[in-house]
């Protein structure tokens, strides 16, 4: 009998693909320069910003930037936020998000190829690749020699400088949680809080780790925002594209001199995928590893240029404004592209969300009054019949120097109040009070009626005495026997 034939199975698909180290080649042009300028400006921001100095008064922190956790106070230069507007901070992330809408929608993932913290600092370490293995063909070449002394010391050197700039990277953040020159004294005085030294270490490592070695793998698999932003993209979007209908099929200059006509304007140099900082090709189209950085327009431009042939083989463009070039039609200014209805819905919900907080912020007061009322007993009746309910009032302050208030008593006939630190026989319909800049102030405050006096609302009206003035008002109830 014969044996049945094996059966013929296909190769498992293997589930973990190891990386394939990429090494970016340095060029030079309008979008690099880009790139340069706004590595610059957002690292000089990060280090230089908690150093600034803010002149609030002998009252509040001078510290610019200032996340004040111990006060729960928020400071930006002249602005200050309290627990209690935490709205404010609530819609700059609404900002925040609808800004990322809006540049997708105008100019495609230029926030992953420009600002992105993990960009800025991938491009950073890249550079001190260059500086210390130097070009794209020294470090591959120095990846494929075996360790050795030489070796050892170059990438020690260098790790070197990736820590200094990481532990750097994690100092910066813990100094805007603190006066940042007391807390620079006590760190390196071991005397910083422990949580600091802990922050440090996380931040330090992460740093290392994702701007020295794992670099486009984030962006590739562990960011999320690719992925929305693919949803967000579509024939109408601005996008770093290849012009595969003029570059196809590709041809070396000797083919294109052989066959005039025969070939494209891509030569295959691949220049474009060298200089690509995720070691993708942009002529296999559209995916999620560009991130729209477009080093690979000025390398295909550069490249144009030598041959004399016009330059935008890889350039910014719509896939639908593409195909109308194909067809022969002339192309669409980048202009037209960018503001579309669907841009400009965006830019109008976050100009208006922005004008919004503008308008609160400039007619927010400065003081705050709540009240609480007690609940165990609502109400005590006293020997002469009247009654008397007490109250937590709590008085804010949110300037740099003390204010003079006055509280009032609005809505009980008949009614006064007074304090644990004054008595009945002083109540009265107002009460002033001291208090201290940037502070809360509780106040025990007992308020009385006359004997028959129902259940009804009350309000306390808070006024600054001062010349800035402003106020404001809580509302509560006067409990009387006889209602729930």
């Amino acid at each position: 009998m014969n044996s049945p034939e094996p059966v013929q199975t296909k190769a498992a698909t293997p589930f973990y693909e190891k990386r394939e180290a990429v090494f970016p080649k340095a060029v030079d042009g309008r979008f690099r320069r880009l790139k340069w300028a706004v590595m610059f400006v957002t690292l000089a921001v990060y280090y230089v910003t908690p150093w600034l100095r803010w002149n609030r008064g002998p009252y509040s922190p001078n510290q610019a930037v200032l996340v004040d956790m111990a006060h729960r106070r928020f400071y930006m230069f002249g602005i200050e936020i309290w627990p209690q507007e935490f709205y404010f901070v609530a819609g700059l992330l609404i900002m925040a998000g609808i800004g990322l809408f809006l540049i997708t929608s105008a100019v495609g993932r230029a926030w992953c190829g420009y600002s992105c913290p993990q960009t800025v600092w991938t491009d950073l370490f890249q550079h001190i690749d260059r500086l210390v293995d130097g070009d794209r063909n020294a470090q591959m070449k120095l990846q494929a020699a075996p360790w050795g002394p030489a070796k050892i010391a170059r990438r020690l050197f260098k790790w070197s400088i990736y820590l200094a700039i990481s532990f750097l990277t994690g100092g910066a953040w813990i100094l805007y949680f603190a006066d940042a020159p007391a807390l620079f004294r006590d760190f390196f005085a071991l005397k910083a809080p422990s949580v600091a030294y802990a922050t440090v270490g996380v931040l330090t490592f992460m740093t290392f780790w994702f701007g020295g070695f794992m670099r486009e793998q984030v962006c590739i698999y562990m960011c999320p925002w690719p992925r929305i932003q693919t949803a967000m993209l579509d024939e109408k979007s601005l996008l770093v594209t290849y012009k595969d209908w003029r570059g196809e099929p590709r041809g070396s200059v000797k083919k294109a001199e052989k066959n005039p006509g025969g070939v494209g304007d891509c030569v295959d140099c691949n220049q474009c995928y060298a200089v690509c900082p995720t070691g993708y090709d942009i002529r296999n189209g559209p995916d999620i590893k560009c991130i729209t950085c477009a080093l690979c327009i000025d390398a295909c431009d550069k490249v144009m240029a030598q041959l004399g042939r016009p330059r935008g083989l890889i350039d910014y463009a719509t896939l639908e404004d593409s195909a109308r070039e194909k067809a022969g039609a002339p192309p669409t200014s980048h202009a037209k592209l960018i503001w579309h209805p669907r841009t400009l819905i965006y830019l109008a919900i976050w100009g208006s969300i922005g004008f919004g907080l503008l308008f609160l912020l400039g007619t927010r007061t400065h003081i705050d009054i709540s009240v609480a009322k007690d609940r165990n007993p609502p109400f005590v009746t006293l020997s002469d019949g009247s009654l008397r309910n007490a109250y937590t009032v709590k008085l804010r302050n949110m300037e740099g120097r003390p204010r003079e208030m006055e509280i009032t008593l609005e809505g009980l006939p008949g009614g006064k109040m007074w304090t644990d630190e004054t008595s009945r026989e002083s109540a009265a319909r107002k009460l002033l009070r001291t208090v201290e800049p940037d502070a809360t102030q509780p106040i025990r405050v007992y308020v009385i009626a006359p004997a028959g006096t129902a259940r009804q609302p009350v309000s306390f009206v808070l006024r600054a005495l001062d010349k800035e003035g402003g106020g404001d008002t809580s509302k509560t109830t006067f409990d009387a026997p006889g209602e729930e």
